[in-house]
C-alpha cells in the first residue's frame, strides 16, 4: 500500500513538474531592454503551435505549413516538377518543394524534380535544391542566372513568398508588394510550361482585384487564399493561379 501511495505521489509530482516545465518553456525570458513590440513578438512565437510543429518536423520556419496546405488543397506540386521559389529564405518553402517534387530523389519509383530557390538574403543550402543566395530576383542579372540554370527547361510551378521591407507607409508598402507580384508574373509567363501554376503573396489592398484579373488572362483559375498558418491579424493572402494557358496572341505584355 505504501508503495502504491508513493508511486502515485511520484507520478503526480512528475506530471506537475512536466506541466510546469512546458509552461516555463512558453514564457519569454531575458526581456530586459527589449522593446514592447519585441516582447509581444517573442510571446506570440512561443505560444504559436506552428512554430513548435515546424521545429518537430525539421522545417526551418512555420511558413512551411502555408505551402503544405495550399498544395494539399490545389495540387500545385508534383513529383518530377521543376519549381522556382522566389523569396526563399530561410528555406522552408524550398524544403516543401523538394519533398513534394522528389527533387532529392528519395522516392525511388517517382520522377525526380528540380527546385531553384532565390533570395536577397544568403541562406543555408537545402539538399536537392539549387540555391541563389544574396541575389535580387528583380534584377536583370539574377533572372539571367536563373534562365541559364534552367538550361531550356520550362517551369511547372513558380512560388513567391516575397514581401518588401515595410516602410510603415501603407500605400507605399502595398504598391511595393504588388510590383513584386507583377515581376514574378512576368517571369512566370516567360518560363512556364503549359498547365503550370503560380503562387504569389499579396497584402490586402485595392490593387489585388486588378492583379487577379491580369493573372486570369494567363491562367485558367485564380483563387485568393488565406492558409490557416497565416496569422489572423496579418493582411497576408496568397493568389493561387492554376493551369497556365500561355500568352494570348493579342497580349504582348502584362
Amino acid at each position: 500500500m505504501r508503495l502504491t501511495v508513493t508511486g502515485n505521489f511520484l507520478f503526480k509530482r512528475l506530471l506537475h513538474t512536466e506541466i510546469a516545465g512546458n509552461y516555463a518553456k512558453q514564457q519569454p525570458r531575458n526581456l530586459k531592454g527589449r522593446s514592447k513590440s519585441s516582447q509581444e513578438w517573442l510571446t506570440r512565437q512561443l505560444a504559436d503551435p506552428y512554430v513548435e510543429k515546424a521545429r518537430m518536423m525539421n522545417y526551418r520556419c512555420r511558413s512551411a505549413f502555408k505551402l503544405l496546405e495550399m498544395d494539399d488543397k490545389y495540387g500545385i506540386l508534383r513529383p518530377g516538377d521543376t519549381v522556382l521559389d522566389c523569396g526563399a529564405a530561410p528555406g522552408s518553402w524550398t524544403q516543401v518543394a523538394v519533398e513534394r517534387t522528389n527533387a532529392n530523389g528519395k522516392q525511388e519509383r517517382a520522377p525526380q524534380g528540380a527546385v531553384f530557390s532565390i533570395d536577397l538574403l544568403h541562406f543555408h543550402a537545402v539538399p536537392g535544391a539549387t540555391i541563389f543566395g544574396g541575389m535580387d530576383f528583380t534584377s536583370t542579372l539574377a533572372q539571367k542566372r536563373l534562365r541559364e540554370s534552367l538550361n531550356g527547361r520550362q517551369v511547372n510551378c513558380v512560388l513567391s513568398d516575397m514581401a518588401p521591407n515595410a516602410t510603415g507607409v501603407r500605400m507605399l508598402d502595398q504598391e511595393s508588394i504588388t510590383n513584386l507580384c507583377y515581376e514574378v508574373l512576368r517571369f512566370a509567363i516567360a518560363m512556364s510550361a503549359p498547365q503550370a501554376h503560380l503562387v504569389v503573396k499579396v497584402w490586402d489592398n485595392g490593387d489585388v482585384p486588378k492583379l487577379e484579373s491580369n493573372m486570369l488572362r494567363f491562367y485558367e483559375k485564380v483563387k485568393r487564399v488565406k492558409p490557416r498558418a497565416s496569422r489572423g491579424d496579418s493582411a497576408e493572402h496568397f493568389l493561387v493561379a492554376r493551369s497556365f494557358k500561355g500568352v494570348p496572341e493579342s497580349s504582348s505584355k502584362t
